[in-house]
């Protein structure tokens, strides 16, 4: 059974002024409607997940992530899928711009002149790095709530596997091409630096890589595209609101689809592509030991007022891209019949562990209590900063060094841990107090 994901880009949260808000709120509620109609259309009439390929927000602010968090909660709905589900990338307008001081100018174009040295040395530095990544301050909770956290030490915005058969897995693997950016940005002006560039290779597992940009607006680009055609199955990026997808035959039984993204939401209803998403569905065909995409594309019908099919921009070989896998014909074929369930199928949570600023332990597990992504979600998404300092000092869960602030990856830490002691109760009770929520969960 294949697995199904909804693809959205560039929504732009809190850009609207005036009679625009009534417009984009309309779009939105149809586009809801809309999922639920696709998804019941499905083999298992549910997706199994939520894809957003950046520019979430418009500025970068957190009333901005609020309004996105209480969408794509309906979203998700919509989708038959959980309000974890959801995957995430930072995009330019993911950046606050109010946070580019004048010393921060300063190192965002010493890094543009002089590339990926002059990255490399902000980055070992930790005052130069936690200035680089202030520019998320909004951004960072508001990912590590869906578990896409963002790597300070310069590399990727998170990543999940998902099991199509045993033995034959993909990894969604999320970049941060707004890495560097400032408050203007030109093409290949931007950079993902190694860290991100290098991409992982692993028998039985293809890549799905999610960005925000295309790679012709990034400095590395020639490098990045050797890596994304050598390693990867499907490239998705977005940030230029002209959808498309197409197979980039890179040799005989290896290919990569390139997926660009349509504006979910554009500033306004552009004349050429409108407000637009896709359906994506994802099937490992067994005879062929080959993955198929499916690409569902839809389109704001202006004069219908709702959203429709928009097969007229799929490339050659849509809806159903046929790619060669060479990391799957790498491992032996799973078993006839041994194809999981719907269950299985389910996209598995990506836990990063820790181990000191800037050094990532992976950890992908399906047997994750669903309990415990609802619990980081809220406490990350929904908790302002001091909100959560409240919640663990109620759990007396502070680390004895603690003076003032906590890194997000150390309050991940200190969540992991109340879920491996069985805390996580706890953890319920005291965030619903802070809230102001009774055990119920309902308002006081």
């Amino acid at each position: 059974m294949p697995i199904a994901f909804i693809h959205l880009s560039d929504i732009h949260f809190g850009q609207e002024k005036g009679g625009a808000v009534a417009v984009h709120d309309d779009v939105k509620e149809r586009l809801i409607e809309d999922v639920q109609d696709q998804v019941a259309r499905l083999p298992g009439q549910r997706a199994s997940g939520v894809i957003v390929c950046g520019d979430i927000a418009y500025a970068g602010k957190r009333e901005q992530y609020a309004a996105a968090a209480a969408w794509l909660d309906q979203i998700a709905g919509a989708a038959g899928c959980a309000k974890t589900d959801v995957q995430i990338v930072p995009g330019n307008h993911d950046v606050d711009r109010a946070k580019i001081s004048a010393a921060l100018t300063w190192m965002l174009d010493e890094i543009k002149v002089k590339g990926e040295p002059k990255l490399d040395e902000f980055l070992a530095a930790e005052n130069d790095r936690t200035l680089l990544y202030s520019r998320f301050h909004a951004y960072e909770p508001f990912a590590a709530g869906y578990a896409s956290p963002l790597d300070k030490s310069g590399g990727d915005a998170g990543s999940r596997v998902v099991e199509l058969a045993p033995g034959r897995h993909l990894r969604f693997i999320g970049l941060n091409t707004a890495l560097i950016c400032a408050k203007q940005d030109d093409k290949a002006s931007l950079l993902l630096g190694a860290r991100q560039r290098v991409l992982p290779s692993k028998p039985g597992t293809e890549l799905v890589v999610l960005t925000h940009h295309p790679l012709d607006w990034l400095q590395d680009s020639e490098d990045a595209r050797k890596y994304l055609r050598a390693r990867a199955r499907v490239f998705i990026s977005g940030h230029e609101h002209m959808p498309s997808a197409k197979v980039d035959p890179v040799s005989a039984g290896c290919d990569l689809l390139h997926i660009a993204s349509g504006a979910t939401v554009p500033p306004t209803n552009e004349v050429e592509y409108g407000y637009t998403y896709n359906l994506l569905q994802f099937e490992w065909d067994s005879a062929a030991d080959e993955l198929v995409v499916t690409v569902i594309p839809r389109k704001w019908d202006d004069d219908a007022k709702r959203f429709a099919a928009d097969p007229g921009r799929l490339g050659e070989g849509g809806p159903n891209y046929r790619l060669g896998c060479p990391n799957f014909r790498a491992v032996p074929k799973p078993a006839s019949g041994s194809a999981p369930s719907p269950e299985q199928s389910e996209v598995p949570v990506h836990i990063p562990i820790v181990q000191e600023e800037g050094m990532i332990e992976e950890r992908t597990s399906s047997s994750e209590p669903p309990k415990y992504a609802q619990l980081r979600l809220t406490f990350f998404r929904d908790l302002t900063a001091t909100q959560r300092i409240s919640v663990l000092v109620k759990l007396n869960a502070l680390p004895p060094q603690w003076q003032d602030t906590l890194m997000h990856s150390a309050e991940q830490q200190i969540l992991d841990s109340l879920h491996l002691t069985n805390r996580l109760a706890e953890l319920e009770a005291a965030m619903n107090e802070v809230l102001g929520l009774d055990p119920n969960n309902h308002q006081k």
